[in-house]
């Protein structure tokens, strides 16, 4: 079989199987099945020169290229096409699917898989270092809550955003009814 022509899709494989390098919420399992309706396999990677950072109001991270900085996340295997446009969905406008080449932690083994990369390099409120262990234990209740509420919205007939829905969302809890 030839290669996939010059052009192809990011990182598509035989029968339109895409791999995708993750590094925030997408880390965990349960938002994944959330979103995808599974947990396809997966392995541990890095993402060379490039640094994951914090965004200020928001709970979930920031990717941006940064000479001698690595990411350390995973890649999830696998994926259709329809599932590839279910995470585009998700990352709504906020970021810009990219083609990268990751490492493979248990073999050094590099390839090619899409992922998601914020959209405004320029943006004044990313800051610091993003955290998934304590993310985890601070937010990833509220995220899971909020990432079924938009998977159920995407099913309706006018369904607001990931962003819109995140911020909702995450105003319901800063403030709730009394």
């Amino acid at each position: 079989m030839a290669p996939p022509p010059a052009g192809a899709p990011a990182a598509a494989a035989v029968g339109g199987a895409h791999s995708v390098f993750v590094y925030g919420s997408l880390m965990a399992d349960e938002v994944v099945s959330a979103i995808i309706k599974r947990v396809p396999p997966s392995s541990a990677a890095l993402l060379p020169n490039y640094h994951r950072f914090s965004i200020k109001d928001r709970i979930y991270p920031a990717i941006l290229p940064v000479e001698s900085k690595k990411v350390a996340g995973k890649v999830i295997m696998g994926i259709t096409d329809a599932e590839l446009h279910i995470l585009d969905e998700f990352e709504d406008v906020e970021y810009v699917r990219t083609r990268v080449e990751i490492s493979l932690t248990d073999s050094s083994e590099t390839m090619l898989a899409d992922t998601y990369v914020w959209a405004d390099a320029e943006d004044p409120n990313i800051y610091g270092e993003w955290d998934f262990e304590e993310w985890k234990k601070l937010h990833m209740k509220d995220f899971l809550a909020m990432t079924l509420g938009f998977m159920h919205g995407l099913e309706q007939p006018e369904s607001k955003s990931r962003v819109e829905t995140y911020q909702t969302f995450m105003h319901a809890i800063d403030q709730p009814e009394t």
